[in-house]
Parts: structure tokens; C-alpha cells; sequence
């Protein structure tokens, strides 16, 4: 008992493997909530809920919750509040399943501890960005930290499904460092996407909320270069692998990405033209998640690591006590 009160992972870990893909779905939740959270961070701005609870850590001066008198508003913002918990079970389970795993993968573990990390920074963040009054600033501070979250899920959701033999280069160096300046771009367009939205009409509240002092007009524009940057990038990638004979894996996420990347251009024009309406907007924010996710997977792309071998003490089931490790296979 005082082993399990002073490492508890350690005590369940001597006690539990994991089957491989019950690490895989753990991994899978966590990004799946990261996605989620930031979705309905969204529509937590464009129904103009984000001061529904006005002030924090609790919902009002009288109430840790939501009252019937703060109305739908009130709800909206305090259900996103909530939704924290969820993605920080579903990062726990993470952090536990990879933990237990064996053999043990120390990269997972740390994975999964910086995500809890980023959860931690992001709802103190968000509480500064009620307490400040929904600062235009703080709130794309906010945004960027939630997509720092979808970062590090995506990358352990990533390594959950690979090996840890040493990486085998699937492209040549040229190659690779194309695609690590797109992702440098994919980087700057989604900074750039907060300064359009800190400046145009989706404060996140009925009253008179600051704005960022740029015209709305010219960072659109300025956002949708960036945009054809990263989409013309990403055409002359396709093509360039193609004529290269480059790893089919490789290939498959260039086009992957480039298929998104239509897609949000598509929502994005359409939202413009239109005058920013709250579905597309918030159709828009789910795109730009996918895209940043199609691009990192694009970067790991690149090298091979075998696949996840660990074995499993049984045929679909988890097991009590540790099983032998097996060595990842090579490709």
C-alpha cells in the first residue's frame, strides 16, 4: 500500500499490460477530445457565450455552476468549462495506458504527461481570458494553446501506432526539409487565422468587447496568402513524390493534406463571401484542426519506425501481470 500511495503508475503498471490497442484507443480518445474541446471552445464564441460565466474559477460571484438565471449563455460557457474534466480523463487514461505498456515506451509516457501539462496551462489560460474579459489577445493565446494540446495528442496518437526501432529515412533530405517548411507555414497560417478572427465580428459576447487593431479586410487577405502558400506547397510536394518514386506512406499524406486543405479553402471562401455566418465559422475551426493534424502526420512521414509489437498475454484481452516484450518488427 505505501508503494502504490508514493508511485501509483508504477503499482498498476507491475499489476497491468495493456494490450497494444487498448493504447492505441487511449491515444485515439485523447485526440479526439482535443479536437472536440476546441470545437466547442468555438461555439462557445460564436453563440456569444464566452462571458455566460463572468468570472472564474467560479461561474458568477454567488455560484460555482450555472444558474437557470444565466441563461443558455450561461450554460454553454459553463459546459465547455466542464469539458476539461473530460479531456483530462481521457489524457489520464492515456498517461496510464502508456505506462503500463510493455515493453515500456518512456516516449509515450512523456507524451501523454505533456499533454496533461498543456490541459493544466490551458484552463488557467482560459480563466484569464474570462477574468480579462475576453481580451482579444488571451483569447487567440487560449486558441493557440489548445492547438499546442491537438499537437501533442496527434503525436502521441501517431507514435502509439509505430515501433521505436531507430528511424529508417523514407524521403531524402531535400524532401524533408520542404516538408518541415511547410509545416512551418501550416504554423504561421494558423497564427495568422487568430488575428482574423481577433479583429472581425465573432467577439464571443453581445457587449462591447476590445478587438485586435487590424483591419479585418487586410489580415483576411493577408491569411488567405498564406493559405495559397501552403496549398501550392503542398501541390508541388505531391508532384515532386510522385516523380521521386517516394514511400507510397509518404505520398499518401501529401495528398491527405492536400485534400484537406481544399476542403477548409472551400468552407473559408465560402464563409468570407457570405459575412462570417456561425456555422461555417465554427465548420472552419474544426477544418483548421484537421489540417494542422494531416500536416503533422505528414512530417512524421518521413521515417519509418516499425510497427507497435509490444505482445498481448492474450488473443483481444489485457492481462493482469506483465507479458514478455517482443522486438519491434523492421520494415
Amino acid at each position: 500500500m505505501l508503494k502504490a500511495v508514493r508511485n501509483p503508475l508504477a503499482y498498476v503498471a507491475e499489476r497491468w499490460t495493456p494490450h497494444p490497442r487498448t493504447v492505441r484507443r487511449a491515444a485515439t480518445t485523447a485526440l479526439v477530445m482535443s479536437v472536440v474541446i476546441i470545437v466547442t471552445g468555438g461555439a462557445v464564441r460564436l453563440t456569444g457565450s464566452g462571458l455566460g460565466c463572468d468570472t472564474w474559477p467560479r461561474c458568477s460571484d454567488e455560484s460555482l455552476v450555472a444558474t437557470r438565471e444565466m441563461g443558455l449563455h450561461g450554460a454553454i460557457e459553463f459546459g465547455n468549462r466542464m469539458m476539461a474534466y473530460v479531456v483530462s480523463a481521457a489524457v489520464g487514461w492515456f498517461i496510464v495506458a502508456a505506462r503500463c505498456a510493455k515493453p515500456r515506451r518512456r516516449e509515450l509516457t512523456r507524451l501523454g504527461w505533456a499533454q496533461f501539462c498543456v490541459v493544466m496551462g490551458n484552463g488557467v489560460l482560459g480563466g484569464v481570458t474570462v477574468l480579462t474579459e475576453l481580451n482579444p489577445f488571451i483569447v487567440a493565446a487560449h486558441f493557440l494553446a489548445a492547438m499546442a494540446l491537438l499537437t501533442v495528442t496527434t503525436l502521441g496518437w501517431i507514435r502509439s501506432r509505430e515501433g521505436d526501432v531507430p528511424p529508417r529515412p523514407l524521403v531524402g533530405v531535400p524532401v524533408r526539409r520542404a516538408i518541415m517548411a511547410l509545416t512551418a507555414a501550416g504554423a504561421v497560417l494558423v497564427v495568422v487565422g487568430t488575428a482574423v478572427t481577433g479583429s472581425g465580428k465573432h467577439a464571443g459576447d453581445d457587449s462591447d468587447i476590445e478587438r485586435m487593431p487590424f483591419d479585418w479586410d487586410t489580415v483576411t487577405r493577408l491569411h488567405s496568402g498564406a493559405a495559397w502558400v501552403v496549398v501550392l506547397g503542398t501541390v508541388a510536394l505531391v508532384v515532386a513524390l510522385r516523380l521521386l518514386d517516394a514511400s507510397s506512406v509518404t505520398r499518401a499524406r501529401a495528398r491527405d493534406l492536400l485534400i484537406v486543405l481544399l476542403s477548409q479553402g472551400v468552407i473559408g471562401y465560402t464563409q468570407y463571401f457570405l459575412d462570417e455566418p456561425e456555422l461555417l465559422v465554427g465548420m472552419h475551426i474544426l477544418g483548421a484542426c484537421l489540417v494542422w493534424v494531416a500536416t503533422l502526420r505528414l512530417l512524421l512521414a518521413v521515417r519509418d519506425r516499425g510497427d507497435a509489437t509490444a505482445s498481448a498475454p492474450g488473443p483481444g484481452e489485457d492481462s493482469g501481470t506483465a507479458a514478455e516484450p517482443r522486438v519491434p518488427a523492421t520494415a
